[in-house]
């Protein structure tokens, strides 16, 4: 079961990152690294920040356990979505009449000109924000039924809406192509929220929803329990399952202060960096979360441990292959996949260093994902929560410090320095002598010989093949 859903979730995240890369080569190609692409990346850094910390994030982690526990489902579903439905649109109605001062907070170091440029388009892009709410929506009712592939598959969608913004757009100016991009996300999450429906249909699912519907009008049912276990593990978890996604607000935020082009930078090393962290650790916790969920609520330690144990093994060697890989080879990387059109040979050293710096945080993020889930699936994300708050603070301090000598660099280090503290941090929660439990083992020496001959072997083509990259 862990390795089907796995690789059922771990395909799909490939399939749509490889669509994601095309995207990004695309954009890099196009409108590069300048005032024009910033201001895209902004206006798109919030309602993505919004969708992972509340829908994918915060969501999935507190109603996942409460939707194994309610008493009534269906009745609990309904409640949940129209809560949520009614507060987002609120949100979003205040994101479009005050685009000008949220664009601010995001990118507090523009001047007045470049915000006046940047904010009809996180107008624009934040109604993507309700459009994923579905899909995650959806996404987790199917996850629970033990159907992945449609989450995991559906992001292409909005990809390529994406890339065909681009295409039919590419002989436009700047500013235009900045907004065919912000249609193309819109479009995409139609696409993608079409995609659950058609899945929901397929399973058999329409009936439950309409029980739930047919009970909340009638409201025989008293759910109160079940709503208040819901909301208050979602408010605590808004912070404690959302850390990688703020520190990249942050990221954002403080890097309007250096110098054009910074935020584009963070953008596509980030982007680079979430292909691992996602392909793995994403693809494990998704797969992982569920049965978790089922096992702990049975108090059914073991097993769940043992599962928790399969996992980190699995999880181990993709990350740290994935980090030590991605250090090497930062630069190749970089050439490869973006220095064409209006991204420079000089634009591709300083984003393979940003990256390099990302790729140090790339081992303890996912680990602490993966152990994490242990504290949802036990009620304790206001514990999870805590543990968070630290780490950011410590971020901030870090890239406060590092910003100014390292550049965007420093602001990539900071977080993988948070992410650090975020791993000890969790692993102290989840166990200290559990978790010795499981590194304790003979896989711990195979996979110290297997990263060493990857390094030897990625230095002797790197040094093969240079002057072809």
């Amino acid at each position: 079961m862990l390795i089907r859903s796995f690789f059922t979730n771990s395909s799909g995240i490939l399939v749509s990152r490889i669509f994601g890369f095309i995207r990004d080569m695309l954009t890099a190609s196009i409108l590069g690294a300048n005032i024009y692409s910033d201001i895209f990346f902004v206006a798109f850094k919030f309602p993505n920040l919004f969708r992972r910390v509340v829908s994918e994030g915060a969501f999935t982690q507190s109603f996942m356990p409460s939707f194994a526990k309610a008493r009534v489902k269906s009745l609990f579903t309904i409640s949940i979505l129209l809560r949520f439905l009614a507060v987002i649109a609120f949100i979003t109605l205040i994101v479009h009449l005050f685009s000008g001062f949220f664009t601010k907070l995001i990118a507090i170091g523009f001047d007045d000109a470049t915000i006046k440029l940047a904010a009809p388009l996180t107008a624009i892009n934040f109604y993507y924000l309700m459009l994923i709410f579905l899909v995650t929506f959806l996404g987790s009712i199917l996850q629970y039924k033990h159907h992945f592939a449609t989450t995991a598959f559906s992001t292409v969608l909005l990809n390529i809406a994406m890339i065909v913004a681009l295409l039919i757009s590419k002989d436009m100016d700047k500013q235009s192509i900045a907004y065919a991009l912000s249609y193309g996300v819109v479009v995409g999450g139609v696409l993608q929220l079409l995609a659950h429906i058609l899945a929901i249909k397929s399973k058999k699912l329409c009936k439950f929803f309409a029980t739930g519907v047919k009970l909340y009008l009638q409201n025989k049912k008293d759910i109160q329990e079940d709503k208040k276990r819901f909301y208050t593990s979602f408010f605590h978890s808004i912070v404690g399952g959302s850390t990688a996604q703020i520190l990249s607000f942050v990221d954002t935020w403080l890097a309007s202060f250096l110098i054009t082009g910074s935020i584009s930078y963070l953008y596509y090393a980030n982007r680079i960096f979430q292909l691992p962290l996602a392909l793995f650790a994403i693809a494990i916790a998704t797969a992982i979360f569920p049965k978790i969920t089922r096992l702990l609520k049975n108090s059914d330690d073991i097993n769940a441990l043992k599962l928790m144990k399969n996992s980190f093994w699995l999880l181990a060697f993709g990350l740290c292959a994935s980090s030590v890989g991605g250090i090497i080879l930062s630069e190749e990387i970089i050439k490869l996949l973006f220095e064409r059109g209006s991204f420079s040979a000089s634009d591709t050293q300083i984003c393979a260093y940003v990256l390099s710096m990302y790729l140090i945080g790339l081992v303890p993020f996912g680990l602490a994902k993966l152990f994490s889930l242990w504290l949802y699936g036990q009620y304790r994300q206001k514990e999870a929560a805590k543990i968070s708050i630290y780490s950011l603070v410590f971020n901030i301090f870090a890239s406060i410090l590092l910003m100014q000598p390292l550049g965007a660099s420093g602001l990539a280090l900071a977080g993988s320095l948070s992410g650090v503290l975020l791993f000890i941090l969790t692993i102290r929660s989840f166990g200290t002598k559990a978790f010795l439990d499981i590194l304790i083992d003979k896989k711990l020496i195979f996979l110290l010989i297997t990263l060493v001959i990857e390094v030897a072997i990625l230095l002797w083509l790197k040094e093969l093949f240079h002057g072809y990259f």
